[in-house]
């Protein structure tokens, strides 16, 4: 693909020299009409001896005429080659500062993402159309980040007017009602649990899409440890094997992606089937065992409040989604794969980690194709 530099180069070169070789040209068929011009003017009697061989050896006039203009074409040829060459560099040279602004736009551009809103590009020198174009990005990052700052604080503030009355509920619940009273009181109490972790997911759903503001190194072995730790299996057999990673990234958000994989894994699967989770090179892999999932439903896995059919409960739907999310904001790549025998193969690859080869008997698929 031809770049614009290349473009403007070769369209500045191709006028510098086709207006050199015109000048050139010119000047040549000037000269030589001005050369036979004077030659018909001078007297007979000078004209006479020049036409034909002189005493002293040298050339008639007219030889002496072709010879100078021969070297002159001469000399043109070379100087057009020259000109060709030094009019490339010079093209290449005027083309790259005149594109300089743009490649400066592109760059900050490039950087930006949710947590790097406060850049500009600040393009200095005159006011010309660049200039504006810079000034006009300008202005859209500033109502972007008002725009995004506005989001988060609506964020925060929901977390709180939200869960404030759910924890009041509860309270409620646990104190006012005594537990001879039957069912009632442990379904308000299930029905404020399912409400609490719905906020929380959407609230950290939210969160995650709005990537990360700080990021501290977190070794991702240690959350994996941690969250098998603190989770019970619920009658699934768990294994693990987790090799020392470091992840760039918020480490409440990893503990997140992590718990809701192992939830995932838990949650869709058989009594007494089977959980591996295996941590190398920078890749994640959850594979378990469970129900079958059709093709036509891989697209729905990474989607918010698709659910899938399972015996072990059903959940609010957001937990891959909330995956996906977490993923993305830590640059990671997110698939998910069917095993032969049922289940799935939940695959997360971080940035700096080679890409896992695909197995001939699990065709991956990425999230949404």
């Amino acid at each position: 693909m031809t770049t614009i530099r290349v473009r403007l180069t070769l369209i500045y070169s191709g006028l510098f020299l086709l207006t050199s070789v015109v000048l050139l040209v010119t000047v040549n068929l000037l000269l030589r009409q001005s050369l036979d011009m004077r030659i018909a003017r001078l007297p007979g009697g000078a004209v006479a001896p020049m036409l034909g061989v002189r005493v002293d050896g040298s050339p008639p006039l007219p030889q002496l005429v072709n010879d100078v203009i021969g070297y002159q074409w001469e000399v043109t040829a070379l100087t057009v080659g020259i000109l060709a060459l030094v009019s490339l560099v010079v093209g290449w040279l005027v083309a790259g500062r005149i594109l300089r602004p743009i490649h400066r736009i592109t760059a900050t551009a490039q950087r930006l993402s949710l947590s790097t809103l406060h850049e500009r590009i600040a393009l200095a020198g005159p006011k010309d159309e660049l200039k504006e174009l810079a000034d006009t990005f300008d202005a859209m990052l500033d109502r972007l980040e008002l725009s995004v700052a506005g989001q988060r604080r609506f964020i925060a503030n929901a977390s709180h007017e939200l869960r404030t009355p759910l924890a009041v509920q509860r309270a409620a619940i646990e104190i006012g009602l005594p537990e001879d009273v039957g069912q009632i009181r442990g379904t308000l109490l299930l029905h404020n649990h399912r409400a609490e972790n719905l906020i929380d997911a959407l609230l950290v759903l939210a969160q995650a899409e709005h990537g990360l503001d700080d990021r501290s190194p977190v070794a991702l072995d240690q959350v994996v440890r941690l969250v098998l730790a603190e989770r019970g299996s619920d009658g699934v057999t768990v294994t693990e094997r987790a090799e020392p990673f470091v992840v760039d990234g918020d480490p409440v958000l990893l503990n997140r992606l992590v718990t809701n994989l192992l939830d995932n894994a838990v949650r869709y699967n058989h009594p007494g089937g089977t959980v591996e989770v295996t941590l190398s090179r920078g890749v994640l892999t959850v594979r378990n065992t469970g129900p079958h999932v059709p093709q036509e439903r891989f697209g729905d896995l990474f989607e918010p409040f698709r659910r899938l059919q399972t015996t072990r409960g059903q959940g609010a739907g957001l937990g891959l989604s909330i995956v996906a999310s977490i993923a993305k904001a830590h640059g990671a790549d997110v698939r998910a794969s069917p095993n032969p025998g049922g289940g799935l193969e939940l695959v997360v690859v971080f940035a700096g980690a080679p890409s896992p080869r695909p197995r001939c008997d699990r065709p991956r698929q990425a999230p949404g194709d």
